[in-house]
C-alpha cells in the first residue's frame, strides 16, 4: 500500500491496490495492465458516490466477463444497466456530440 494513513472513521486507506492489483495481472496473465484514478480522468472534480459506485459496478461486470470467458468485451452503461458490448462495434465508427449539447453548455460557461 502506498498509503497507510486512516480516515476520519480510523479505517486504514485502501490506495495503491489499483497498482497492486495492475502488477498481479501481468503476472498471471503475461498481459499489459493499466490502471487509472477515477479523480485523474474524469471532468466534474472529486468523484460523487455514484461514480464510485459506478466504476465498483464496472469492475464487478468486467470481472464476471472474464470469468465467463467473454473476452473482446468491454463494459458499459445503457440506461442504469451495465452491459457487454463487443470491442469492435464500440469502436466500428467515430462517435460525435451532438452540437445542440455543446450549446446547452455555452450557458454554463458562456
Amino acid at each position: 500500500l502506498k498509503d497507510a494513513t486512516k480516515d476520519s472513521f480510523g479505517h486504514v486507506r485502501l490506495s495503491g491496490i489499483g497498482e497492486w492489483l495492475a502488477k498481479e495481472i501481468e503476472a498471471r496473465t503475461g498481459k499489459e495492465a493499466r490502471t487509472t484514478v477515477l479523480g485523474h480522468i474524469q471532468r466534474g472534480g472529486t468523484p460523487s458516490a455514484f461514480d464510485r459506485w459506478l466504476a465498483t459496478r464496472f469492475g464487478l461486470h468486467a470481472i464476471d466477463a472474464v470469468h465467463d470467458g467473454d473476452f473482446g468485451k468491454m463494459v458499459a452503461l445503457k440506461g442504469t444497466d451495465i452491459v457487454r458490448v463487443p470491442i469492435a462495434e464500440a469502436t466500428a465508427k467515430l462517435k460525435t456530440v451532438d452540437p445542440a449539447l455543446y450549446e446547452e453548455v455555452g450557458v454554463f460557461f458562456g
